[in-house]
């Protein structure tokens, strides 16, 4: 049997909206299941899309990292730490220097012109400004992949993600590329996400088996937990994208920390009120969820 790894995990959020309920326990989740073995953690912000930055919103990540009284042992200590020394557009070098290998690659790379509005595409070289890359996925194409929390998962990402994108057409690398190339270089090991992002699951580990530099990224390597998602009154996934102007996410939700660790403690089949009271609680209920299989 190979030695195991220490385990290596990583907070990442996006600028992109206020963090609601379903982010907060998301960190709270990696939290625990990181230093319930010691484990190492990371803060990593996935501030690419440019567009969606906000101040106040790379603000609040901060803030309700120290309002939910979690810590990590590596990363930008407030938003000028990160903008000067741990923005991802530092490491726009890295990036590229996939994304010319996957575009090396006979027939994995294509570049598109594809229009929103009528779903039009013409048919341009890899050169061709303001053209986005995108990856091709063999029809019938599956991904399966052990799942601490799920069991064994199969995802169709031939029908599901057939042609997705890899680089914007922007230039900048897409968000599929990046999280792989910034996992690779933090040696995560341990990825906390939610069920919804299975997908993204697959597909990373897909374009990461396409060379030979991040086949290392793989389901071996990585240990992935895909919790449950968190919903609305309407049943509909929480999402920054569908936030209301007025809405400033969890800081300002009434029940506050009870309603994040409340919502754990359900996660992790813990039904008792004291166990939602605080982090210590958590901490100890964490000890009794099944280890990666």
């Amino acid at each position: 049997m190979p030695e195991k790894l220490p385990v290596v995990s990583r907070l990442a959020p996006t600028p992109s909206g206020f963090l609601h309920l379903g982010n907060a326990v998301n960190f709270v989740l990696t939290w625990l299941l990181t230093r319930r073995t010691g484990g190492t953690l990371h803060l990593r912000i996935d501030d690419l899309d440019r567009a969606r930055l906000r101040p106040a919103y790379l603000d609040n990540i901060f803030r309700v990292i120290d309002w939910l009284g979690i810590d990590y042992d590596h990363g930008p200590t407030g938003p000028d730490d990160f903008l000067r020394h741990h923005s991802q557009l530092l490491h726009l070098p890295d990036y590229n220097a996939v994304l010319r290998r996957l575009a090396q690659r006979p027939g994995l790379v294509r570049a598109s012109t594809r229009s929103r509005t009528n779903g039009t595409e013409a048919a341009v070289s890899l050169e061709t400004p303001g053209a986005a890359w995108r990856a091709h996925v063999a029809p019938g194409t599956e991904i399966s992949l052990p799942d601490a929390w799920q069991g064994q998962i199969t995802v169709p990402l031939g029908s599901l993600m057939p042609d997705f994108v890899i680089r914007k057409k922007d230039g900048v690398a897409a968000y599929q590329v990046a999280s792989v190339v910034d996992d690779l270089r933090l040696g995560t090991n341990m990825i906390v996400r939610g069920l919804d992002l299975k997908p993204s699951t697959a597909a990373q580990l897909w374009l990461a088996s396409q060379l030979s530099e991040t086949a290392v990224f793989n389901a071996l390597r990585v240990q992935f937990y895909h919790h449950p998602l968190l919903t609305n009154a309407a049943g509909q996934k929480l999402s920054k994208s569908q936030q209301l102007p007025l809405d400033s996410g969890i800081l300002t939700q009434a029940q506050g920390k009870q309603a994040v660790f409340a919502a754990v403690a359900q996660l992790l089949g813990c039904h008792a009120t004291p166990v939602a009271e605080s982090l210590a609680t958590l901490q100890q209920a964490v000890h009794h969820f099944p280890a990666p299989r």
